[in-house]
């Protein structure tokens, strides 16, 4: 079952990434001066494609954001370590076979882009 929901949750990956396109002479939308939640919703709705498996208010293949936030804020918990795959997922464990996957593309991420990523997490608690 696990297998089946892992290959599920890939092939959602796989079609709903967007594709980027390069414009000459617009700057990286990283490389504008943005607030870390800004920084943080273009990653998860573009580069971080977080918004394939997660929603806001609702549960789709992954928690949803307002979830993770109030978990994380409870807990106490370090969502950044999670995204860096460097501390146990305390949020629905049994999907984390399924976000391992993506957690290769966190792990890419800058400390800065991180930051935004759970600053944008955050701000849904609001």
């Amino acid at each position: 079952m696990k297998k089946v929901a892992f290959l599920i949750c890939l092939l959602v990956l796989i079609s709903c990434k967007k594709e980027t396109e390069e414009t000459f002479g617009q700057p990286n939308p990283t490389e504008v001066s943005q607030t870390p939640e800004q920084l943080g919703k273009s990653i998860f709705e573009g580069k971080g494609n977080c918004v394939a498996c997660h929603r806001i208010d609702e549960k789709l293949v992954g928690p949803s954001v307002k979830d993770i936030a109030k978990i994380y804020k409870t807990q106490n918990g370090d969502l950044v370590s999670f995204l860096k795959d460097e501390a146990k997922p305390i949020v629905d464990p049994p999907q984390y076979e399924v976000m391992k996957t993506n957690l290769a593309l966190t792990k890419e991420m800058s400390d800065e882009e991180l930051k935004g990523l759970e600053a944008y997490i955050y701000s849904k608690t609001k």
